[in-house]
């Protein structure tokens, strides 16, 4: 709820209210992401020695001191560091988070709560982004700085309810491991190509928050609603079928063809987005509902895969640095997204819409094979540990 809120209301508050330009804003935030894009790795390799439960609740609580330290922002060197310091807390947050989840529990129920957070987190970002609404219509510099307490009030609100998961050991290091280095992933070259597959099929995620949205306004007769609407029905459909799709994949070759599924599903959606550009208003309105619907099941069937691919080729003493390094293709995806969609989809047109498409297709039938071979690269030690 408070980064729902936080993120509605930021741009604004740092353009109006700090006096930040928005080409200084959009810097800012690019050399932070690029600051934090491997941060969940060693953040994640302390939860992995240190207990998830324990390292995410402290990283969390940070991250709420480090939203609080917007507050206290008046230039753009000052916003740059405090960006800096909230993306790295936030990415070792996410990976000790999921150690946790990790190290609580197994097999189908694992991925079935996480099923539930993405729906929840859905709800909570909406309910933020609702009440920072008021703050929008008071348009005060009192509003603003009110969403950000809220925000940073947030963090720590949920590192005390953090500690109410069961407390687990951290697992012991698997033996033989000694010569091994402490962030094996880094040189797991398998996984690599796992996580840069993963960072393709992301490339859907920011399609509805900036192509489909400029797509609409200067490729279509539909009306600007339109976004509104298409956001609304990616929202419902997540809390009201994510968990439903995730129970269906609960092993590894499901998770496969799952991913498979999804970039021929989201390939579908770009081409019902291209053909949105048709004239007239009833159809753009028809062909963009029905992309928004395509879409968002292409995206959860591939959260459901991706998530039982990530956990599971994770070695078990491993979980915390393994899942940073996922989520920073997550993370690279998003930083290259801008640039890239908008030079293919926005000015490409059909044509651009049909590369994408394509890209979807090619990494979803890539993933069979390379995680295959992540698992080969696996087999002996899972021989050796049995």
């Amino acid at each position: 709820m408070g980064q729902g809120a936080f993120m509605t209301c930021s741009a604004l508050y740092f353009t109006t209210v700090v006096g930040i330009s928005v080409p200084q804003l959009g810097l800012g935030l690019t050399i932070a992401g690029a600051v934090g894009l491997f941060a969940g790795v060693p953040l994640g390799h302390l939860a992995d020695r240190h207990g998830g439960r324990e390292t995410a609740a402290l990283l969390i609580a940070l991250n709420g001191l480090a939203a609080a330290g917007y507050l206290a922002v008046g230039s753009f060197a000052q916003f740059t560091v405090s960006a800096c310091l909230f993306v790295v807390l936030e990415r070792g947050g996410r990976a000790a988070l999921q150690t946790a989840v990790a190290g609580t529990l197994r097999g189908a129920d694992l991925v079935e709560t996480r099923a539930y957070l993405r729906a929840i987190t859905n709800v909570g970002v909406a309910v933020g982004a609702g009440f920072a609404g008021i703050a929008l219509q008071l348009d005060s510099p009192a509003a603003f700085r009110t969403v950000l307490v809220l925000d940073a009030l947030s963090f720590l609100v949920a590192a005390a309810v953090l500690t109410a998961l069961p407390k687990v050991a951290p697992v012991a290091a698997a033996e033989g491991g000694a010569g091994q280095p402490r962030l094996a992933v880094l040189r797991d070259r398998p996984f690599a190509l796992v996580t840069a597959l993963s960072a393709v099929l992301s490339l859907h995620a920011v399609l509805l928050e900036i192509v489909v949205p400029l797509w609409i306004a200067g490729h279509t007769d539909a009306p600007r609603w339109m976004v509104t609407a298409l956001f609304l029905l990616n929202t419902a459909n997540v809390v009201a079928f994510q968990v439903r799709i995730a129970k269906r994949v609960s092993e590894l070759p499901l998770a496969v063809r799952a991913v498979r599924q999804a970039g021929f599903v989201l390939c579908a959606a770009c081409g019902l987005f291209a053909a949105s550009s048709a004239d007239g208003m009833a159809m753009a309105v028809a062909f963009l509902l029905l992309a928004g619907a395509v879409h968002v099941y292409g995206e959860m069937v591939l959260s459901a895969g991706a998530w039982v691919i990530g956990f599971d080729l994770a070695p078990a003493d491993k979980q915390g640095q393994y899942q940073g390094f996922f989520f920073s293709g997550y993370a690279a995806s998003a930083m290259i997204a801008p640039t890239f969609l908008t030079a293919t989809v926005l000015q490409g047109g059909a044509l651009g819409w049909l590369l994408l498409g394509g890209l979807f297709i090619l990494a979803g039938l890539a993933m069979k094979p390379v995680v295959g071979w992540a698992e080969r690269t696996r087999a002996p030690r899972l021989a050796h540990s049995g």
